[in-house]
C-alpha cells in the first residue's frame, strides 16, 4: 500500500464511512503477502518510497505472474527486471495489460505517477552497446515518476558529442554515468557537472576489460569528486540510488 492509500482509509475512518474493522481487514496484508514460493514486502513503499521491485531472471513465468499480479493489486503498479522476451511473451498472455520493453527487459504493469517537467535525471550512455543497461536505469526511473532525458554514444573516443550537450547535463539533478571499456566517461562528466554522478560500469569491452571489472575499477579510483559507483551492469541500482536523491531534494509541501 502507498501511503495515500493509507491515508485514504484513515481519512474515511474518520469521518464514519468506514468502520475500523473495514480498515483493519483493508490493512491485513500490510507487511507481506505469502505467495508459497515468495513473500512479498508489501511495506517497502511506506518505508523507502518505492514498492518492491521482481528480479525476474530466475524466476518461472508462473512465479513471475503471481507477482506481478499481486503488487498491482496492492500498489495499482508492478515492476520486473531482466525479463526476456520468451518469458514476457508467456506472462503477457495471462496478464495482456502489462508491457514489456526489449532493449530493458522492463516488464511493468499499472500506470506510473504523472512526471513532472523538474527535476530530472540525465541517463549518458558511452556507447550503443551500453544502451541496455542505460535503459534499464531510465525505464526505471520513468516507472516511479521522473523525466529522464538520455544522451546516447558520447562516449571519450569522441568527447565533442558530449560537449553538445553541456547545459541538459549542468541542469540535471543527478546524472548517471552508463561505461564499458575503460569506463572513462563517468569521471569527464563527474569533472563537468555539479550534480551527483552514479558511474555504472558495464561489461562491454575486449580482452583485458574483464567483464566490467576495469570499468568498475576506473570508476571506483575516479579523481572526480561527488561520484558513486553501482555494481556491474547495475542501471536499475543507479535508477534507485537516483530516485532516492531526488525524493530527498523534495521541498516540504
Amino acid at each position: 500500500m502507498s501511503p495515500k492509500s493509507i491515508a485514504a482509509i484513515l481519512e474515511q475512518v474518520a469521518s464514519g464511512k468506514l468502520s475500523p474493522q473495514n480498515a483493519q481487514e483493508q490493512l491485513a496484508l500490510l507487511p507481506f503477502a505469502d505467495l508459497g514460493h515468495t513473500k512479498l514486502d508489501l511495506h517497502r513503499e511506506l518505508r523507502q518510497g518505492a514498492p518492491e521491485t521482481v528480479y525476474g531472471e530466475n524466476k518461472t513465468p508462473e512465479q513471475l505472474i503471481d507477482i506481478l499480479d499481486q503488487l498491482h493489486k496492492t500498489h495499482g503498479r508492478a515492476l520486473a527486471t531482466r525479463v526476456s522476451s520468451d518469458k514476457a511473451a508467456l506472462v503477457l498472455a495471462t496478464l495482456p495489460e502489462a508491457r514489456h520493453d526489449p532493449a530493458s527487459r522492463l516488464l511493468t504493469l499499472g500506470q506510473p505517477p504523472t512526471v513532472a517537467l523538474t527535476p530530472y535525471v540525465v541517463v549518458a550512455c558511452a556507447g550503443t552497446s551500453d544502451l541496455p543497461v542505460a535503459e534499464e536505469a531510465a525505464g526505471t526511473l520513468a516507472f516511479l515518476g521522473h523525466r529522464v532525458e538520455r544522451l546516447t554514444d558520447v562516449g571519450v573516443a569522441g568527447i565533442h558529442r558530449l560537449f553538445d550537450k553541456l547545459d541538459l547535463l549542468r541542469s540535471a539533478t543527478v546524472v548517471i554515468s552508463i561505461a564499458g571499456m575503460e569506463g572513462a566517461l563517468t569521471s569527464v562528466i563527474g569533472g563537468l557537472v555539479a550534480a551527483p554522478v552514479i558511474g555504472v560500469p558495464t561489461s562491454v569491452g575486449y580482452g583485458v576489460a574483464e567483464g566490467g571489472h576495469t570499468a568498475l575499477n576506473a570508476m571506483l579510483s575516479s579523481c572526480a569528486s561527488g561520484v558513486a559507483v553501482v555494481n556491474i551492469d547495475n542501471g536499475f541500482g543507479a535508477a534507485i540510488f537516483a530516485h532516492t536523491i531526488l525524493k530527498s531534494n523534495k521541498q516540504p509541501t
